[in-house]
């Protein structure tokens, strides 16, 4: 087994530095961004095994992604592509609340296929991380989702799905049952209570999505900390109160530092409680990974500011 096997698109970011409106920003830093990368090199921060795929382009940018996610101590499979690579630009219009900008349509990281995931690759892994964005990409990137979670239930290879709906990629209508379908495959489960509403009944969201199969469930609420339904057991865990720079990218860590412990052999409560706590620790440090702790930062974390 090599720990966690997660594929989907890594996209240059291009992020305006300071609050307000993108017309009066005065600098801009670079850096990359995507859901599966950014869990895939915080598992490997908090000493997992992770092993991240996806297409680049042909250009610096898509150099700059294969190597800084390496970098981060991830077994990087990236396929250089024809096409160029994504783009997203984001400003924080103001201190709670980020825009982001796709360019995206048409790119490497798009055109994802079946055959860019080797069932070799994720019959050897422990867990399989897919995410709800993956689908939307395209069509032959909904094809590579859902044929690398077959193999990986027929291996009996862990399969988590984050649902990570985004607007910006399709609709609600489009994707509720894509998602619905994802979950109903899936082992482990995370999403927050809208995109859980997405496709089912508002109440008890943990026990609505349990109902469809998967034996883990978590809901991550932000400020709210979160409510899981793991084998039957209810826990819910507060959120960590700590000062926040950035909020962007914690959804990413608290997966990350859950599916790390679950990879280590943690008991459910250790692995939601490594979960707030990477998360917490995400939202102090600005960008998409770069707040991705390791587990010496975890333990020196103390809450004790202002929620998140």
């Amino acid at each position: 087994m090599t720990g966690l096997l997660t594929f989907g698109e890594t996209m240059g970011l291009v992020a305006a530095d300071g609050i307000g409106p993108l017309a009066y920003a005065k600098s801009f830093s670079f850096g990359i961004g995507g859901a599966e990368s950014n869990v895939a090199m915080g598992v490997a921060r908090l000493g997992g095994e992770a092993t991240w795929l996806g297409r680049v382009g042909p250009d610096a940018t898509g150099a700059l992604i294969a190597s800084r996610i390496a970098a981060a101590g991830v077994r990087t499979l990236a396929i250089t592509d024809e096409s160029f690579t994504g783009l997203m630009v984001r400003h924080r219009r103001s201190g709670e609340f980020a825009q982001v900008d796709y360019h995206r349509a048409g790119s490497a990281g798009s055109r994802l296929a079946p055959a860019d995931v080797p069932a070799a690759e994720v019959t050897a892994a422990t867990i399989l991380h897919i995410t709800g964005i993956t689908p939307a990409l395209s069509e032959t990137a909904r094809a590579a989702t859902f044929q690398s979670i077959e193999t990986a239930r027929a291996a009996g290879v862990t399969v988590s799905i984050d649902l990570n709906y985004r607007a910006k990629l399709w609709s609600r209508y489009d994707a509720a049952p894509v998602l619905r379908d994802l979950t109903t495959r899936a082992d482990v489960v995370f999403a927050s209570p809208a995109e859980a509403e997405l496709f089912v009944d508002p109440g008890d969201v943990p026990a609505e999505l349990a109902k469809l199969g998967p034996a883990e469930v978590i809901v991550k609420d932000g400020g709210d900390g979160c409510v899981a339904l793991i084998d039957g057991e209810r826990h819910t865990v507060p959120a960590l109160r700590v000062t926040v720079v950035d909020p962007v990218g914690a959804g990413d860590a608290f997966v990350a530092g859950y599916l790390a412990d679950r990879l280590a052999g943690a008991a459910p409560a250790e692995r939601l409680t490594t979960a707030i706590r990477a998360g917490a620790f995400a939202v102090t440090v600005p960008g998409d990974c770069e707040g991705a702790p390791t587990r010496a930062e975890l333990a020196a974390l103390t809450g004790d500011d202002v929620r998140r």
